[in-house]
């Protein structure tokens, strides 16, 4: 699936992205933020599109104006999420690059894919986590109507040799109806 919304094009993740994945995902501000190591070689990032994120409802996050991946964006329902969820709920996760920070482009990306997780897929309840000092996921979060549910201390999370403090919102479809006017 394709989806398009003011400025975005959210598409699925092609292995000629990876130099563009590389670009942005080679960046120390942007993956160990959200859980998952500093992309080391466009072949490193090759692979990651290969492995990780040329799957069902993964998308790469691009401008409307040319089309290069910008960030990523995907939906993990019931239990390909790490948070213990139902068959009917989901997780959104995101990333985007630097250069895009403050723009208000992930915001825009998520609203769609809530959109889509409520009314394409049928979804109850969208969650969504940020891991403590990140501030900036925090905020993408509060903008789209998530609410914050509980908190997790001393999460082992063996991608960065760490322990991480993980937050957890969550909107609900009816929360999401009343929040866009529906």
């Amino acid at each position: 699936m394709i989806f398009e919304t003011g400025r975005l094009i959210l598409r699925p993740w092609q292995e000629t992205d990876a130099e563009d994945l590389y670009k942005y995902a080679s960046s120390p501000e942007v993956g160990p933020e959200a859980g998952w190591p500093v992309h080391k070689s466009v072949q490193n990032s090759r692979a990651i599109i290969k492995n990780i994120l040329a799957v069902p409802e993964t998308y790469a996050v691009c401008l409307k104006e040319d089309n290069l991946a910008i960030g990523s964006i995907g939906l993990m329902t019931g239990e390909k999420s790490n948070l213990g969820i139902a068959g009917n709920e989901c997780e959104i996760g995101y990333w985007i690059g630097v250069p895009f920070w403050g723009q208000g482009l992930i915001p825009e990306a998520v609203r769609e894919m809530l959109r889509h997780a409520f009314e394409d897929l049928g979804l109850k309840r969208a969650w969504c986590g940020y891991f403590e000092g990140n501030e900036k996921s925090k905020r993408v979060q509060e903008k789209c109507g998530f609410k914050y549910q509980y908190t997790i201390k001393d999460v082992p999370w063996p991608l960065l040799h760490d322990v991480k403090t993980l937050h957890v919102t969550c909107i609900t479809k009816d929360e999401w109806r009343e929040l866009i006017g529906k």
